[in-house]
């Protein structure tokens, strides 16, 4: 047990003076004239007497140490460890293709907005890439920083230079961002529906190897009816991911789910944190309450 303002205790010398005051003072034969009754007397009354006297000074000492702020170690609990979760949106002009009742650009910001309702708690971040990256939205716990974005990532606002599809460069630069964040677990989740040029000869698997020994595990979501390229599988699995393919709006949501299940929150054990520990100084502080005011229905000395 702990003090929060340890100094305060210096002032229990008050109440252990009023209380060795109180014992050892004489003052309590006076007897007013029409006290013509007789009073009950012996050393044992007088003893129990000067002891119920000592519940006042009892109570200072309880609000002394009240007031001085008692703490305890409480036991230690769990806290989540942080997901630091980077999107990577291709933004190239086949992402404005039909794709259910909007674009394929639309479905895929509406399924990154609902993922990260399941992640409440872990950090989001938004990069969106063609032949250029722009990382739109930094890691952030605000859940509405990516909602609030979706309006303005049509690829028909985009700039000319979004006009390709070059993963490799993308996960690079989001490498970059993963690695400078010194706490919790990194994950990248890629969504396209192009073909990659600068993942052949072998750049696939390399780069998934230097995710993975940065910790970043890698998912990659293929939207479309075709099928993606071998590069992205051997990418993710590379990484500790997989890739998936989305034909459709339902399945898009359903890859999001799978991938929330796959790469679940981590739960840590918590250091241990002072709490206030009032209870049992203030059960005695009633108890003490109690007896005095027992003793002066009576069993007290007459206060002359």
């Amino acid at each position: 047990m702990s003090f929060a303002r340890p100094w305060l205790l210096l002032l229990l010398v008050l109440p252990v003076a009023l209380a060795l005051w109180e014992w050892q003072r004489r003052g309590h034969r006076v007897v007013v004239p029409f006290d013509h009754g007789r009073l009950p007397r012996g050393p044992r009354l007088r003893r129990l007497l000067d002891t119920l006297a000592l519940a006042v000074p009892g109570l200072l000492a309880v609000a002394v140490v009240l007031l001085a702020g008692p703490t305890r170690l409480a036991p230690p609990g769990e806290e989540r460890v942080v997901t630091n979760i980077q999107f990577v949106l291709d933004v190239s002009g086949s992402m404005a293709w039909p794709f259910g009742d909007g674009t394929r650009a639309d479905a895929a910001v509406r399924a990154i907005a609902d993922f990260t309702t399941f992640r409440k708690g872990d950090a989001f971040g938004l990069s969106v890439f063609g032949n250029e990256v722009i990382h739109w939205v930094p890691l952030t716990k605000d859940l509405t920083a990516i909602r609030l974005a979706a309006p303005f990532l049509k690829p028909d606002k985009m700039p000319p230079f979004m006009g390709g599809t070059q993963i490799g460069k993308a996960l690079r630069e989001v490498r970059t961002l993963l690695t400078a964040r010194p706490e919790g677990d990194r994950m990248i989740v890629l969504i396209s529906d192009g073909q990659s040029f600068d993942l052949g000869g072998g750049v696939a698997e390399q780069l998934g190897g230097e995710l993975a020994a940065e910790g970043i595990t890698v998912f990659y979501i293929h939207i479309g009816d075709d099928q993606p390229s071998n590069e992205t599988f051997s990418l993710a699995a590379a990484s500790g991911g997989t890739a998936f393919v989305a034909g459709d709006p339902v399945a898009l949501r359903e890859v999001f789910a799978r991938v929330d299940r796959m790469k679940p929150a981590k739960m840590k054990p918590g250091a241990p944190e002072p709490v206030d520990f009032f209870a049992p100084f203030a059960l005695a502080g009633l108890g003490l309450l109690g007896v005095h005011v027992l003793a002066l229905l009576g069993l007290r000395y007459t206060p002359w």
